[in-house]
């Protein structure tokens, strides 16, 4: 993994997963570690983020690192009409790994072939968000013990959430069986089905699910998300189509977790909050610590 840029969470391998995953629980043990003295890492953050920038930059700082970027394009170069290949072309010569959002999908990749350093993809679009996978995973095999023959539930935008998209291509590598909850406007796209058909794993689509929620092992509930709609009353239509309620919870499965990649707006009730199966809050500390593990092991220092 050494100064090699992680993009699509198809970069890595499984065995690479499991060696971020246990490095990660090294890090949740002892979080601070002077190893990144004299490393600096930019954020490039084109698009709004608070958990992704601020667990990579807590990341970075525990690690005895320096941070350089920004959170708002709208102070760079970039009003000014600069293109990402320039931007990325200057900032390479000031740091020694990148972390970006961008908001066009394939721009992460299209960044990784200009940089001079590694580069860290924070969400491209509707397309891939690794490191929210990989915590993702972390977050499942810490609950469950296990990442194998587990049943996920995916609920809400399977068209343009990223983080579904990711974690199916991750999971796939570990017997999971699929149910999709989405309304038919925001249904998985074909390409993660026919995937999912060619590695022979079951997956089956739903339009509700409180009737088959017993079933589930992990439910992976998603905002239906206004910045990807360029139809708004599409988007009034299926902003509010699910909702997780305490009450719903009754006759799951005791190992039953609840995730969800943060912001929450209306689609988890805040009485789930108090659940024991809500984990969701603990799941995105645990970014803080993947974080440096991907970190360090890209640099080479572990």
């Amino acid at each position: 993994m050494k100064n090699k840029s992680l993009v699509s969470i198809t970069d890595f391998s499984k065995s690479d997963y499991l060696k971020i995953l246990d490095l990660a629980e090294e890090y949740e043990r002892h979080p601070v570690k002077d190893i990144l003295k004299g490393k600096v890492v930019a954020t490039l953050f084109f698009e709004p983020s608070t958990r992704t920038r601020l667990s990579f930059e807590s990341a970075v700082n525990k690690m005895g690192g320096k941070v350089i970027g920004f959170s708002d394009s709208s102070s760079t170069s970039v009003t000014k009409g600069e293109s990402l290949y320039d931007t990325i072309k200057i900032v390479s010569n000031y740091c020694d790994l990148i972390v970006m959002r961008h908001p066009l999908e394939g721009s992460a990749r299209f960044a990784s072939e200009i940089a001079t350093v590694p580069v860290i993809n924070a969400g491209d679009g509707a397309n891939q968000h690794p490191t929210q996978t990989l915590l993702d995973l972390y977050s499942i095999r810490k609950t469950q013990g296990k990442l194998d023959n587990l049943t996920i539930f995916m609920v809400g935008d399977m068209k343009y959430g990223r983080t579904v998209h990711s974690l199916l291509m991750a999971m796939s590598q570990f017997n999971a069986t699929f149910h999709f909850i989405s309304p038919d406007e925001l249904k998985m796209p074909e390409e993660y089905k026919i995937h999912l058909r060619s590695v022979g794993l079951r997956f089956y689509e739903h339009k509700d699910f409180t009737d088959i929620i017993s079933e589930a092992d992990i439910i992976y509930m998603t905002r239906v998300q206004k910045e990807r709609f360029s139809d708004l009353i599409e988007y009034e239509r299926t902003k509010n189509a699910y909702v997780l309620k305490n009450k719903m919870l009754v006759n799951t499965k005791e190992n039953l977790r609840i995730l969800h990649p943060l912001p929450r707006v209306n689609e988890i009730d805040q009485d789930v909050d108090q659940s024991p199966k809500a984990y969701y809050f603990a799941q995105a500390l645990n970014g803080v610590y993947i974080r440096q593990a991907i970190i360090s092991l890209i640099l080479g220092l572990n």
